[in-house]
């Protein structure tokens, strides 16, 4: 292991980064960053709705399982994100601020996926799932706060397009990982395996900032818990571009949250399970193809607001193929297009929302607050889409509703100011 950073190193923690990283740090940030996505994306994908349908009582439909597991899974990540970010923010160990979460969260992580794999009832599994969310969500505070932490601005659409090809390739292990084991049980434990071993490169061999203890702020439980407000009127760019990003994961989540059923139910579909892989492969391919393409050119041009809005534009229309052209080739398509917007919404927006940060010492905390945006409409998601498939008009009616939420979001970063 390389040594903690020195006093040089710690006044960088709180400074802005001006020193572009090199591309092992970018590959092993990368790496532990899918690595999450594995642990979150098996079971949301696959393993979450088999094991709704296997444990749901008599009477009680899956649907409403699974919607019970996840909303409780991503009301635990509501929280956790943005207090593991402040808790990252403040810790003042040798190792660094963000290590002994990242550590400790993906340790966590895979304890949950191993619980859930021996659920046999559904508030088990509901536990092993909320576990799940708690321990990665402090993770990936920690991970993301990395970013700021250490990218100069002008570099991090660059490394923002990895991290979303992470993010897609972990998604696709992930549900791999969940298809291809032959079981439930052995899926979350294939994905627990993963998701533990998979940030020891980032974290063994490369240094974390650390923050000396004379410049942590004396702590007051008022003046932590004051500080997760951030105000639209003072920080109005923060909260349009928080907006945006919510609005279109809203609208992402209610895509995602039915697929397998989608499949099976309403097209019909001889191997649900593999029509998901398809599907993700497909997407996967599309985001990869523009991701990282789309970060540099950002960069390059140095403007985020209009890869934003035409990505949400094209998202859009994706998914309102879902509601009206109902057929394999129509999802195929729709996934392809899905591919391709989320590939330059992922990078670009990930670099807008580290330019309007407000504080350099609160990186890990304000990100945690963004993240909110992550991991609330998994929240209103099955809140939203169940009841409108079982009695406002089914697949059809989710898809346009999904479509309209994302053209809002799309729309609303035009009112951000301070980013071009």
């Amino acid at each position: 292991m390389r040594p903690s950073a020195g006093p040089a190193a710690a006044a960088h923690a709180l400074a802005e980064p001006v020193e572009r990283v090199g591309g092992g740090w970018t590959a092993t940030l990368s790496l532990a960053n899918g690595a999450l996505w594995v642990g979150w994306f098996g079971p949301l994908q696959i393993l979450l709705a088999l094991q709704a349908a296997e444990l749901a009582p008599p009477g009680t439909a899956k649907e409403s399982v699974l919607a019970w597991v996840t909303g409780a899974g991503a009301a635990v990540a509501l929280v956790a994100t943005p207090l593991f970010g402040a808790v990252s923010d403040r810790t003042a160990a040798r190792f660094g601020r963000r290590r002994p979460w990242i550590v400790g969260g993906v340790t966590g992580g895979a304890a949950g996926l191993a619980l859930l794999s021996a659920a046999g009832t559904w508030p088990v599994m509901l536990l092993g799932w909320c576990l799940v969310q708690l321990a990665l969500s402090a993770a990936f505070a920690a991970l993301t706060a990395a970013v700021p932490d250490r990218v100069p601005r002008r570099q991090r659409g660059a490394v923002g397009g990895w991290l979303g090809v992470a993010q897609i390739l972990g998604v696709l292990a992930g549900t791999g990982l969940a298809t291809a084991t032959g079981g439930i049980t052995a899926g979350y434990l294939a994905c627990a395996a993963f998701t533990l071993l998979a940030p020891l490169p980032y974290v063994l061999l490369h240094r974390d900032p650390v923050l000396p203890a004379d410049r942590r702020p004396p702590f007051s439980w008022r003046a932590f818990l004051h500080g997760f407000r951030l105000s639209p009127r003072r920080h109005p760019d923060l909260a349009w571009a928080w907006l945006t990003r919510f609005l279109i994961n809203l609208g992402n989540s209610l895509v995602l949250l039915y697929l397998l059923y989608y499949l099976r139910d309403a097209l019909h579909h001889p191997a649900p399970e593999r029509g998901v892989l398809i599907l993700t492969a497909v997407n996967g391919a599309l985001l990869l193809a523009t991701v990282v393409v789309a970060g540099h050119w950002s960069d390059r041009i140095g403007r985020r607001k209009p890869f934003v809005l035409w990505a949400g534009v094209l998202m859009t229309a994706a998914t309102a193929l879902l509601a009206g052209w109902q057929t394999w080739p129509g999802a195929l398509t729709a996934a392809a297009l899905l591919g391709i917007g989320f590939g330059v919404f992922t990078s670009v927006d990930f670099a807008l929302m580290t330019d309007v940060l407000p504080t350099a010492a609160d990186r890990g905390k304000d990100l945690g607050i963004i993240n909110i945006a992550n991991s609330l409409p998994q929240v209103i998601a099955p809140a939203l889409a169940a009841p409108v498939v079982r009695h406002l008009g089914g697949y059809p009616a989710l898809y346009v509703t999904a479509a309209v939420v994302g053209l809002a979001g799309a729309l609303f970063v035009r009112r951000i100011r301070s980013v071009a």
